[in-house]
Protein backbone atom coordinates (compact mmCIF):
# COMPACT_ATOMS: atom_id res chain seq x y z
CA UNK A 1 0.00 0.00 0.00
CA UNK A 2 1.00 3.58 -0.59
CA UNK A 3 -0.21 6.25 1.80
CA UNK A 4 -0.80 9.74 0.45
CA UNK A 5 -1.42 12.85 2.51
CA UNK A 6 -2.38 16.20 1.03
CA UNK A 7 -1.87 19.60 2.63
CA UNK A 8 -1.91 23.27 1.69
CA UNK A 9 -5.57 23.83 0.96
CA UNK A 10 -7.49 26.80 2.27
CA UNK A 11 -9.55 29.89 1.46
CA UNK A 12 -8.17 32.36 -1.06
CA UNK A 13 -9.57 35.26 -3.03
CA UNK A 14 -9.99 35.05 -6.78
CA UNK A 15 -6.70 35.82 -8.50
CA UNK A 16 -4.69 34.46 -5.59
CA UNK A 17 -2.38 31.47 -5.32
CA UNK A 18 -2.05 28.30 -3.29
CA UNK A 19 0.50 25.49 -3.26
CA UNK A 20 -0.71 22.00 -2.48
CA UNK A 21 1.62 19.26 -1.30
CA UNK A 22 1.16 15.51 -1.22
CA UNK A 23 3.55 13.36 0.79
CA UNK A 24 3.84 9.67 -0.06
CA UNK A 25 4.95 6.73 2.04
CA UNK A 26 4.79 2.96 2.06
CA UNK A 27 5.99 2.18 -1.48
CA UNK A 28 8.84 3.40 -3.68
CA UNK A 29 7.70 6.81 -4.87
CA UNK A 30 9.91 6.66 -7.96
CA UNK A 31 7.90 3.85 -9.48
CA UNK A 32 4.69 5.84 -9.77
CA UNK A 33 3.22 8.55 -11.91
CA UNK A 34 1.42 11.08 -9.76
CA UNK A 35 -1.68 13.14 -10.42
CA UNK A 36 -4.03 15.69 -8.96
CA UNK A 37 -7.79 15.41 -9.29
CA UNK A 38 -10.55 17.57 -7.86
CA UNK A 39 -14.18 17.16 -6.97
CA UNK A 40 -16.67 19.95 -6.48
CA UNK A 41 -19.98 19.40 -4.63
CA UNK A 42 -22.46 17.52 -6.80
CA UNK A 43 -19.91 16.89 -9.54
CA UNK A 44 -17.78 13.96 -10.59
CA UNK A 45 -14.11 13.78 -9.76
CA UNK A 46 -12.15 15.41 -12.56
CA UNK A 47 -8.56 15.26 -13.74
CA UNK A 48 -6.36 18.28 -13.07
CA UNK A 49 -2.72 17.37 -13.81
CA UNK A 50 -0.31 14.46 -13.94
CA UNK A 51 3.46 14.02 -13.87
CA UNK A 52 5.62 11.07 -14.86
CA UNK A 53 7.86 9.28 -12.38
CA UNK A 54 10.91 11.23 -13.54
CA UNK A 55 9.11 14.56 -13.62
CA UNK A 56 10.02 14.95 -17.27
CA UNK A 57 6.50 14.73 -18.61
CA UNK A 58 3.46 16.65 -17.43
CA UNK A 59 -0.08 16.96 -18.71
CA UNK A 60 -2.86 19.32 -17.68
CA UNK A 61 -6.59 19.69 -18.04
CA UNK A 62 -7.52 22.52 -20.41
CA UNK A 63 -9.25 24.34 -17.57
CA UNK A 64 -5.99 24.77 -15.61
CA UNK A 65 -3.37 24.86 -18.37
CA UNK A 66 -1.14 27.91 -17.92
CA UNK A 67 -2.34 28.57 -14.36
CA UNK A 68 -1.39 25.39 -12.48
CA UNK A 69 1.98 23.64 -12.34
CA UNK A 70 2.59 20.11 -11.14
CA UNK A 71 6.03 19.11 -9.90
CA UNK A 72 7.63 16.44 -7.76
CA UNK A 73 10.62 16.02 -5.49
CA UNK A 74 11.55 12.35 -5.51
CA UNK A 75 14.08 12.84 -2.70
CA UNK A 76 11.23 14.03 -0.47
CA UNK A 77 8.57 11.64 -1.82
CA UNK A 78 6.37 14.65 -2.45
CA UNK A 79 4.32 15.99 -5.33
CA UNK A 80 3.17 19.59 -5.55
CA UNK A 81 0.49 21.58 -7.30
CA UNK A 82 1.18 25.29 -7.64
CA UNK A 83 -2.10 27.05 -8.38
CA UNK A 84 -2.04 30.64 -9.63
CA UNK A 85 -4.75 33.00 -10.88
CA UNK A 86 -7.34 31.01 -8.98
CA UNK A 87 -10.97 31.31 -9.97
CA UNK A 88 -14.16 30.56 -8.01
CA UNK A 89 -14.74 27.58 -10.30
CA UNK A 90 -11.52 26.04 -8.98
CA UNK A 91 -13.28 25.51 -5.64
CA UNK A 92 -13.21 21.78 -4.85
CA UNK A 93 -11.63 19.08 -2.75
CA UNK A 94 -8.25 18.31 -4.32
CA UNK A 95 -6.90 14.77 -4.26
CA UNK A 96 -3.51 13.40 -5.15
CA UNK A 97 -3.23 9.95 -6.65
CA UNK A 98 -0.54 7.45 -7.64
CA UNK A 99 -0.59 5.12 -10.62
CA UNK A 100 1.75 2.94 -12.63
CA UNK A 101 1.18 4.46 -16.06
CA UNK A 102 2.04 8.06 -16.98
CA UNK A 103 -0.26 10.46 -18.74
CA UNK A 104 -3.52 8.92 -17.57
CA UNK A 105 -6.56 11.10 -16.89
CA UNK A 106 -9.17 8.60 -15.66
CA UNK A 107 -9.50 8.11 -11.89
CA UNK A 108 -9.71 4.34 -12.42
CA UNK A 109 -6.10 4.37 -13.68
CA UNK A 110 -4.82 5.36 -10.24
CA UNK A 111 -4.46 2.79 -7.49
CA UNK A 112 -3.75 4.95 -4.46
CA UNK A 113 -5.50 8.09 -3.24
CA UNK A 114 -5.15 10.64 -0.49
CA UNK A 115 -7.98 11.94 1.67
CA UNK A 116 -8.14 15.30 -0.07
CA UNK A 117 -7.69 18.93 0.89
CA UNK A 118 -10.33 21.65 0.48
CA UNK A 119 -9.63 24.63 -1.74
CA UNK A 120 -12.14 27.46 -1.66
CA UNK A 121 -11.83 30.48 -3.94
CA UNK A 122 -14.00 33.45 -3.10
CA UNK A 123 -15.12 35.98 -5.69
Amino acid sequence: QMQLGESGGGLVQAGGSLRLSCAASGRPFLGYAMAWFRQAPGKEREFVATISWSGGNTYYADSVEGRFTISRDNAKNTVYLQMNSLKPEDTAVYYCAAGRLPGRVAPAEYAFWGQGTQVTVSS
